[in-house]
């Protein structure tokens, strides 16, 4: 599989987990789950990121944008 850039912060910055939820879901708005979880070292529906995830979900929700808000909610289930 092809490597994409993910621009993850280093895994010591404090917001690393916070942008691997956010690359999972994009990831997975266009099906490249798999990349996602290989560069972050996460999979989908890990608990640690849920906190993360439904504060995408609320943005999502509030800007209208309801494929990342649908997938959030597949991430939370």
């Amino acid at each position: 599989m092809p490597r994409r850039n993910y621009h993850l912060p280093e895994r010591t910055d404090a917001g690393y987990d916070r942008a691997c939820a956010r690359a999972l879901l994009e990831a997975a708005r266009v099906n490249e789950t798999q990349l996602a979880e290989r560069a972050t070292g996460y999979y989908w529906g890990e608990p640690l990121l849920k906190p993360y995830v439904e504060e995408l979900r609320v943005e999502a929700e509030q800007q209208g944008d309801d494929r990342l808000e649908q997938l959030a909610r597949r991430f939370l289930a």
